[in-house]
């Protein structure tokens, strides 16, 4: 991904986060050479990566991303820590989100996931005034009452849908609206033991590990002697795909956080101006091949690994939207058709990609045993979901949700192919639905690996 950019041309983008990898000047020396070749459990090689992402993908991502639709992610950044009393939360400015006024939403995206699918359900006068479109309710009027329980009944079956993450409820007091875009990922400040605390959590708990196991993370975890963590990486290869899959995407997403951070780092601040932009100490502590014995590649490989998974599932919700039921409403005609445009030529783009990691290789064994591994993978990620309202930023809590909510979505597709195969054209199904929610975290945390 990010040496391809670089060839194409630096200056697409440093705010992504593997834009932080062209920016640097010593890459070519410190990284480039250890993060290439062909990637564990899968045939694709991280050049064929960088460059389809980079004539493909890239520059499509980036538009989408600015659209309405994608830019406004409803978040609830007050729900309580389920597992411990949050002592650290932050007090620097920069950790603040600022929610977006109601006034700035799309009446249509207001509206609610009842109005998401057919235009003859948005085609009406209350839409245009923004308390009236707060009263809808579950079901629009103008609809027939077989379309009605249909709707009904989707929404019964999505509230007891078996999901890869916790969901905030849209409908609670808390939930607020946030422009992505004037809130970008970047350093905020938040460290110390609030944060390590995150994510020794994350790992030592949830990534399938006796804790007699030790996992590297240096320069960020306490030293423990002179342990390159060699011994962990045989063990983990001795895991089965699965759990070693389920480390591989934690890694990445961690990879991509830091990769953010340090792409959009806090370099100054005078006369009440902050100057942000790449810290490449910062970087080389996280990711250089002698500072992290050697681990630092293994990350961004694992990132790699990541942006596969969720490429493949891109490729894979496809018949999803491509149905004329699907519209991504916002109330603004012209814009949600260019918007859909956009999208499916996204989604042709993920299919031509040559190399696509083969998921039907996962829970492939004993019937018994690979339903009740992928329970337990299921419900390990979610528990990771659930951790991320732990978090004691609010502007990291918002990306950490976004971001495990985006590969908490792409795991639900990978594993619901017969599901989207069997979705009817013009009618919503029981069988698979995404919400409005899971699609924007969907295509932005996609949107932020690239």
């Amino acid at each position: 991904m990010s040496r391809g950019v670089g060839r194409a041309g630096a200056g697409q983008g440093a705010a992504a986060a593997l834009q932080l990898l062209v920016t640097l000047s010593f890459l070519p020396s410190v990284v480039e050479a250890q993060v290439t070749g062909v990637l564990d459990d899968c045939l694709c090689d991280v050049d064929s990566i960088d460059n389809f992402n980079t004539f493909k993908i890239f520059p499509k991502i980036k538009k989408l991303q600015e659209r309405d639709y994608f830019r406004y992610y409803k978040v609830n950044l007050k729900r309580p820590c389920p597992f411990w009393a949050e002592d650290g939360h932050c007090s620097i400015k920069d950790c603040h989100v600022e929610p977006c006024p109601e006034s700035k939403i799309p009446v249509g995206i207001k509206a609610g996931s009842s109005n998401k699918y057919l235009k003859v359900a948005n085609n009406t006068k209350e839409l245009e005034d923004c308390e009236q479109a707060s009263k809808l309710g579950a079901i629009n009027s103008t609809l027939s009452n077989q379309s009605r329980e249909a709707f009904i009944d989707w929404a019964r079956y999505d509230d007891s849908q078996d999901h890869f993450c916790e969901l905030d409820d849209e409908r609670s007091p808390a939930a607020q609206y946030v422009d992505l875009l004037l809130n970008p990922e970047r350093y905020t400040g938040y460290k110390g033991p609030s944060a390590w605390r995150v994510w020794n959590s994350i790992y030592e708990e949830n990534c399938f590990k006796p804790r007699s196991v030790y996992r590297p993370l240096n320069p960020l975890a306490p030293s423990r002697g002179e342990d390159d963590g060699e011994s962990f990486y045989t063990w983990l290869e001795g895991l089965c795909l699965e759990k070693r899959v389920f480390y591989k995407l934690i890694s990445g997403l961690h990879a991509s956080i830091n990769l953010h951070l340090c792409a959009n780092y806090l370099l100054e601040e005078t006369w009440g101006k902050p100057t942000w932009g790449p810290n490449m100490k910062e970087f080389k502590r996280r990711f250089d091949p002698v500072e992290t014995k050697g681990e630092g590649p293994r990350r961004l490989k694992n990132l790699y690994f990541l942006y596969l998974i969720e490429l493949r599932a891109l490729s894979k919700v496809a018949p999803y939207f491509e149905r004329s039921i699907v519209d991504l409403y916002t109330g603004n005609v012209k814009e949600d058709a260019d918007t859909k445009t956009l999208l499916l030529n996204i989604f042709q783009d993920t299919k031509s990609f040559p190399m696509h990691f083969d998921e039907k290789s996962m829970f492939a064994g004993d019937k018994k045993g690979a339903k009740s591994l992928k329970e337990e993978f299921r419900l390990h990620f979610k528990n990771i979901s659930r951790i991320m309202d732990c978090v004691g930023c609010d502007k990291c809590r918002l990306w950490g949700k976004l971001q495990t909510q985006g590969l908490g979505t792409a795991l639900k597709i990978l594993f619901s192919e017969k599901e989207i195969q069997k979705l009817p054209e013009n009618s919503p199904s029981k069988g698979f639905q995404l919400t409005r929610q899971e699609i924007v975290a969907l295509l932005n945390a996609f949107g932020s690996f690239i």
